[in-house]
């Protein structure tokens, strides 16, 4: 099994109301046109980032230690196929995440 990702759509990332320049559903086509696994959420909490995709490493990267990595700000093509092409070259703990994403890389969100 490879990495899957988790695209948050619900409260504010995915919305015309936020980011009305984004085809929010077009977006989450490419995904899953391109990934066997696509996971929506209503909300990540992360929302100062919105737009946000968290890259689950595959089952045997996370048993050598990888950890989800949260990509905030996917808000263009690009980025779209940047996180697609980590996840079809194995994602985190597997190879190092495409130019198109390593700098939309956030810090995982939790509690201040």
């Amino acid at each position: 099994m490879s990495a899957r990702i988790t695209v948050c759509r619900g409260c504010c990332c995915g919305t015309e109301r936020k980011h009305p320049e984004v085809d929010h559903d077009r977006q989450l086509e490419l995904l899953r046109s391109r990934l066997a696994a696509v996971k929506v959420a209503d909300c990540l909490d992360a929302c100062e980032v919105s737009n946000v995709v968290v890259v689950q490493p595959s089952p045997a990267a996370r048993a050598a230690g990888a950890k989800p990595v949260w990509v905030g700000s996917v808000l263009d093509d690009d980025a779209v196929h940047g996180v697609a092409d980590w996840v079809d070259a194995g994602g985190p703990g597997l190879a190092a995440p495409p130019a198109a994403i390593a700098t939309l890389i956030v810090d995982t969100p939790g509690p201040e």
